[in-house]
This record gives structure tokens, sequence and C-alpha cells, in this order.
């Protein structure tokens, strides 16, 4: 399974705000930090904003920020709500009745099994087991700025 870019820059922003505890960051110094054009972080952060995993804040002084501790921020459900309905084939559509051989196949179970096994493994983490060395992960997305909590 391939994970969308806008789920792989929803979980960038978000370790990136983990790594920097109690500072609100920019638009601009999110994209920089990763290399993602302005207006795609611009949508990230108004969903993950929506979503309640951020607060945002517009403005002289604004910026972005978690909205909970990275310990209640599960990888799992940032990936669900990101990624939507998954359509790993043909059959998981809501046309799958376009299948000639859907009475007889398998393969829709097996991929079923599978992605239950997928975001099984990423329900198991949370947004804080993504950041634990913290501190080095801060020094190499802002590596001219002081770094300390």
């Amino acid at each position: 399974m391939r994970l969308t870019t806008f789920t792989d820059y929803s979980l960038r922003v978000l370790m990136y705000l983990a790594a920097h505890p109690g500072r609100r960051a920019r638009i601009a110094e999110l994209a920089q930090a990763f290399g993602m054009a302005e207006n795609h972080v611009v949508k990230v952060v108004h969903f993950l904003g929506r979503a309640g995993w951020l607060v945002n804040v517009r403005g002289h002084g604004g910026g972005t920020e978690l909205a909970c501790d990275p310990v209640r921020i599960g990888i799992g459900a940032v990936v669900r709500a990101t990624e939507g309905a998954p359509v790993l084939a043909a059959c998981f559509a809501d046309s799958r009745g376009d299948c000639a051989i859907a009475p007889a196949c398998r393969l829709r179970g097996v991929l079923d099994e599978a992605l239950t096994a997928f975001y099984a493994a990423l329900d198991r983490y949370s947004l804080a087991d993504l950041v634990t060395h913290r501190q080095q992960l801060a020094r190499m997305l802002l590596p001219t700025r002081d770094t300390t909590p």
C-alpha cells in the first residue's frame, strides 16, 4: 500500500511540531523544513486543525501547534483520516458489481485481512513514538536555531 502525499505531509507536520513542543510554527517554516510547497502545507494544517490535532492561530504571532500531547495522537487514526476509505483493488470500490469473478474470488478477503493488519500495526504507535529522539530531530529540522525546550 502506498500512502498519499497528503498523508506523508500530515505525518511530517505532526512530527515537526512534536519535535518542538510548546512552540508555534508558521507555514513557511514547515514548508522550508521539508521542501514542500506552502499551499500544500496550508491544506494539511487546515485539515489537521479541523481534525483536532492542531491549534491554528491566524494573524501576527500566529502559526500552528499541537492541540494535545503527542502520546494522544495515534498514527493509525491520522492515516485513516488522511487516506479516507481504502480502495486496494476494484473489488473494494462501490461498483464492485463490475467484477466478473466476484462471486468466486477470495482476493477481497485476503486484501481486507492485509489492510486490517496494516492498520493494526499503525495503531500500536502514537506521534510520541515517532519522535523519541526529539532533540536530534529538532536539530535536523532547525539546524541554525536554538532547539532547547
